[in-house]
């Protein structure tokens, strides 16, 4: 009954989260290339070869020229240009308040003056006569975003957590944020450069491994990812930061605050994993004080779980290469 009901369970959560891909920001940059000209650059995501069906509306009386449009690695890009004064009016991302996704906004005129703005599902719109200038706080959210609603990256800290002992835990987190910040440090400045697919492809292998580690160790055996867990929370960490820095890379870094963007982004991105790992660990004490075999059955429903959906994550990311 208990194996019947741990298998329910699982069919369960992979249903609802098979098709889930990672959350990321769209990008609309706006640079003003004469007087009341402008050209534009619509960056928006694109999920299992759908597109978000997000649209910048400008204010009315701007002329917009028809978009030219192309693909990139999980992106959608248009670019084309508008006729209008925009230092005021309002700029509003029509179906943005449909989805879980952000917007990032960067206005560049030709004084020098920048004004970006993170625009959300609550608020999707910026009032150009009011924006401030260049926030290079959002970063920070945006990096807090990024690890909560990457569900690949979210599913691979909660196997983490599962995986090794209450004592391990921050030891294995450490091993792993210093991993993926140096990969994604030196992504962001260019110094390497990994296709995302090949990335996406990887982090969920890295995912199904770490679900069939966990439960070899609950069958009692000592697996490698057991014995050297911060070894491998080092390894699969260079290669989640490669997930990191292509996010990042969508929005690009604000010049002349290159360094501290990048560092308030893997801030934001720490914040995430710590706030995950102290709710599940809370999660996972209460159920323990509940009943021990409570525990090991939703221990064992999680793991099953994260192995189901990643795998369908494995599959769904070759097929491009296979078909």
């Amino acid at each position: 009954m208990t194996r019947f009901y741990i298998a329910a369970i699982c069919i369960f959560f992979c249903a609802q989260w098979a098709s889930a891909h990672e959350v990321r920001p769209a990008f609309l940059k706006i640079t003003e290339t004469a007087d009341a000209e402008y050209y534009v650059s619509w960056k928006q995501p694109v999920n299992a070869g759908k597109r978000l069906r997000l649209e910048p509306v400008f204010p009315v009386g701007c002329e917009t020229t028809e978009p030219k449009r192309s693909f990139g690695s999980g992106t959608l890009v248009d670019n084309f240009e508008v006729t209008c004064d925009l230092h005021s009016g309002i700029i509003e991302i029509a179906g943005l308040e449909n989805t879980l996704t952000d917007v990032f906004v960067e206005i560049a005129y030709l004084d020098g003056e920048i004004k970006r703005q993170l625009l959300k599902p609550s608020s999707p719109s910026i009032n150009l006569s009011t924006a401030e200038g260049a926030k290079t706080s959002a970063y920070l959210w945006i990096g807090v975003e990024h690890i909560l609603l990457g569900w690949d990256h979210l599913l691979f800290v909660i196997g983490l957590v599962l995986l090794v002992n209450r004592r391990q835990i921050i030891g294995v987190a450490t091993s792993f944020t210093i991993a993926h910040s140096l990969t994604l440090a030196l992504a962001a400045f260019g110094l390497i450069n990994i296709p995302t697919r090949p990335v996406e492809i990887l982090i969920a292998v890295s995912i199904v491994l770490l679900a069939v580690e966990i439960m070899r160790k609950r069958r009692g055996e000592i697996g490698l990812a057991a014995s050297r867990p911060y070894l491998i929370g080092f390894i699969i960490g260079l290669i989640h930061g490669c997930g990191f820095a292509s996010a990042l890379s969508d929005i690009g870094l604000p010049q002349g605050t290159e360094l501290l963007a990048l560092l308030l982004f893997n801030i934001g991105v720490e914040l995430g994993q710590f706030l995950i790992v102290a709710l599940l660990v809370i999660f996972l004490a209460i159920i323990g004080k509940m009943h021990f075999n409570r525990t090991r059955i939703t221990e064992a429903v999680m793991t099953y779980a994260i192995g189901g959906i990643a795998m369908f994550w494995v599959i769904d990311r070759l097929k491009d290469y296979i078909v």
